[in-house]
Formats: C-alpha cells, sequence, structure tokens
C-alpha cells in the first residue's frame, strides 16, 4: 500500500476507529507515532498528508493536509473475455495500476461459463482488486468496471469517436504498434484463454476493430494484457 485512501465522506471527521485496517496499516506496519505524516489520498481527488494527532486504545484521530490531484487516467478502454478467476485478479489490479480509464468483463464463446458466478464476481471482491491497484500506483484514480457483459452490449457501450484494436493471434495482419490510432481514446479488445471464435472476430471487424497481434508467441491473458498496454500507453 502505497497511499491510504479515504472516502470524501469519511474526512469530515477527525476520528478512526484502531480497528480499521487502513489505521493497522498507518501504526504497524508504517510505524507512524504522533506528529508523524502518512501519504493519502480522497478517492478520485487529491493526494496529501495525514498528521496523527492522537493515538487512543480505541481511535486515533488524524489532521488532513490536500495538495494537488494525480494526473487522468491513460484514455484507453478495455474489453477483457473472463477467463479463470485468478487471471481476472491480476489484471484487475495490474490494469488500474497501468492507468486503464475502464474495463470491460465479457463472457465469450470459448470461454468457461462456470468462471461468470466467481465469488470475485458474485460478492463483488473485484473492487478489493481495482483499490489495491490504485494504492499500488500512488494514485486516487478508479477506472470504471463493467462486469459480466455480453460483446454487443460491451461494443454499444464504448464512445463512438475512438480507435479500436483487438489482440488475435490467427487473422492479424499487423503489430500491435503499427496499427492505425487516429482518435482517442483506445479501445483494446483481449480474449480469454481459448482466444475469439470467427463470429466474435467479425463482430469486431463490423464494428471498427483492427486485429493486431503482439508477436509469435501465445502468451497469457494476464501477460498480453500488461504488455498491451504497456504498448499502448507509450503511443500516447
Amino acid at each position: 500500500m502505497n497511499i491510504v485512501l479515504f472516502d470524501p465522506t469519511e474526512v469530515k471527521y477527525s476520528k478512526f476507529a484502531r480497528t480499521d485496517k487502513r489505521i493497522g496499516h498507518i501504526l504497524e506496519v508504517l510505524r507512524r507515532k504522533i506528529g508523524d505524516e502518512t501519504d493519502v489520498g480522497l478517492i478520485n481527488g487529491p493526494r496529501g498528508k495525514a498528521i496523527l494527532l492522537i493515538i487512543e486504545d480505541d481511535y486515533v484521530e488524524l489532521d488532513f493536509i490536500w495538495g494537488l490531484e494525480p494526473e487522468p487516467l491513460l484514455a484507453i478502454d478495455l474489453i477483457v473475455g473472463i477467463s479463470r478467476p485468478q487471471t481476472c485478479r491480476k489484471i484487475l489490479q495490474e490494469a488500474t495500476s497501468l492507468g486503464v480509464r475502464s474495463i470491460r468483463f465479457i463472457e465469450t464463446e470459448r470461454g468457461e461459463p462456470s468462471y461468470a458466478s466467481s465469488k470475485l464476481w458474485t460478492t463483488e471482491e473485484w473492487r478489493t482488486h481495482v483499490r489495491l491497484g490504485v494504492e499500488q500506483a500512488f494514485s486516487t484514480r478508479f477506472p470504471k468496471v463493467y462486469p459480466l457483459l455480453d460483446l454487443k452490449e460491451a461494443i454499444a457501450s464504448l464512445d463512438e469517436e475512438t480507435s479500436r484494436v483487438c489482440l488475435d493471434n490467427y487473422e492479424a495482419k499487423c503489430g500491435l504498434g503499427e496499427f492505425d490510432k487516429n482518435r482517442l481514446p483506445i479501445t483494446l479488445a483481449i480474449g480469454s484463454e481459448r482466444g475469439w471464435t470467427g463470429l466474435e472476430r467479425d463482430c469486431f471487424r463490423a464494428n471498427g476493430f483492427t486485429l493486431a497481434h503482439l508477436g509469435e508467441r501465445p502468451l497469457r491473458t494476464e501477460t498480453a494484457t500488461i504488455a498491451a498496454i504497456g504498448i499502448l500507453s507509450a503511443l500516447l
């Protein structure tokens, strides 16, 4: 945890319970004492410092000093085929750390249907992994996450004015770094472990997507996601 995040409604009050995990992190991991400062942020707002004023058995008191807001998120929107839960957890955290502005998880024709009933989605556990990604990146900016859409819903929810590219190992004619990026934002589609079907490729093409590849080596979904975001962020 490189930054401790607070909701704007919380900082109206200066007292926080000792049972709060964030307070435990400040006292036990960072070992802050009275008068010490800690890096904090308001969710989707500015970063700043929290000064530890009082430590009691059941609560602590903090004083907040706010500074500048972090840079906006990258103009990159992801469409990701739902994969095994552990893979999706990695994508949620790492794509968030890299700064994408939205992630749409879709059910695909070759995807395993049972993955959609994982506790990752049914209990909204996914929110925890997004938060971990934001904290890792020393940011306060949260991407928008849309779980469990179908492909047509995901495409219909995109900005009309966007460059669109779909990773594909089989029919792509160009590398990701070569595709014609003429508008922002960029929408990047990445399939699940078994890739896209012919019908899905046709749907992408019909909706303005260019098929592109990351080279000859087949990659894990999470690896391809991280590599592709890195390439696109360099292009930006």
